[in-house]
């Protein structure tokens, strides 16, 4: 255990929700709803996040949204070090006192989405652990997943509903699934219900994992962005027959289509949820280099 008066065992648990609203108070600081500021309460949450997230000394840690550090501290006191990237102004001058000189902590006011993922800890693995803001959750993982340096692991507190998303098995499949899937496995590893966080939000909220593919499904590249164009092109109609969507949305022939989805053995009257990673690229396999060739949209 680091020993670090900032990280002792009783600064390691989690305020009551009185204790909160009295720091809060104390601080001068309101939960912005603006972004999305939901202060995690609940130890047995945070002890599942520290755990998902594998942690061994030495380890370098991106935390997105770090609010009173409550999780900072848990990450730290493993021995990583942790690059912590708050926007609020307010917030991020009470972590530089509280965190102050404290070893392997670094905070960055900016954010997050305007931080380039290559420039963090560059030529290094990275773990991605955060209670993110909800309304930022699918632009940062667009952030961090793409690209040729994704996180090795990314442990998130999300909405339960977008954690089940990403997580979905063929049947459930959306086109966020199908992106994060390309390049990391996904589970959801436990269920937070909303009276762990102060203010309570109004949805239940999941621990989320990522762990890196060691070869992603379609390579980074040019290809990768025809590949995204097929699946959004199948989503944009998934209550429709994947044969009928993509041959409403893509500058393609019915006849090529129906010759792609044979030689991929998808039963063209199937919907896209129902469709495995392993179909997607294979249907690109086949109808990628036609749709190089033709112009976007229709």
């Amino acid at each position: 255990m680091n020993g670090d008066p900032a990280l002792a065992a009783e600064r390691l648990a989690p305020p009551t929700p009185g204790q909160l609203r009295r720091l809060l108070a104390a601080e001068g600081l309101r939960p912005r709803r603006s972004l999305s500021q939901n202060f995690l309460t609940d130890a047995a949450a945070l002890d599942s996040i520290v755990e998902a997230a594998e942690l061994a000394p030495g380890d370098r840690v991106v935390e997105v949204g770090p609010g009173l550090g409550v999780l900072t501290r848990r990450l730290l006191a493993s021995g990583a070090s942790v690059l912590a990237v708050e926007l609020d102004p307010k917030l991020a001058r009470y972590l530089r006192r509280e965190l102050a000189g404290v070893a392997g902590f670094e905070l960055l006011e900016a954010d997050a989405l305007d931080v380039h993922p290559r420039e963090i800890y560059p030529g290094a693995p990275l773990k991605l652990v955060a209670n993110i803001p909800y309304h930022i959750t699918s632009p940062l993982l667009h952030a961090f997943l793409e690209g040729v340096r994704p996180p090795e692991l990314a442990v998130l507190l999300v909405q339960l509903e977008v954690a089940e998303r990403i997580a979905a098995a063929p049947g459930q499949m959306s086109y966020l699934s199908v992106f994060v899937q390309n390049v990391a496995s996904a589970e959801v590893v436990a269920r937070v219900p909303a009276a762990a966080f102060e203010p309570a939000p109004e949805v239940d909220s999941a621990i989320l994992r990522l762990r890196r593919r060691a070869v992603p499904a379609v390579p980074v590249g040019d290809g990768r962005d025809g590949f995204y164009r097929l699946v959004q092109a199948g989503f944009r109609q998934r209550r429709k027959q994947i044969h009928n969507g993509l041959t409403r949305e893509l500058p393609l022939s019915a006849e090529e289509v129906a010759a792609a989805l044979a030689g991929c053995a998808i039963t063209p009257d199937r919907r896209p949820q129902t469709l495995s990673m392993d179909e997607w690229v294979c249907l690109y396999a086949t109808l990628g280099g036609r749709l190089a060739a033709a112009p976007a949209g229709r």
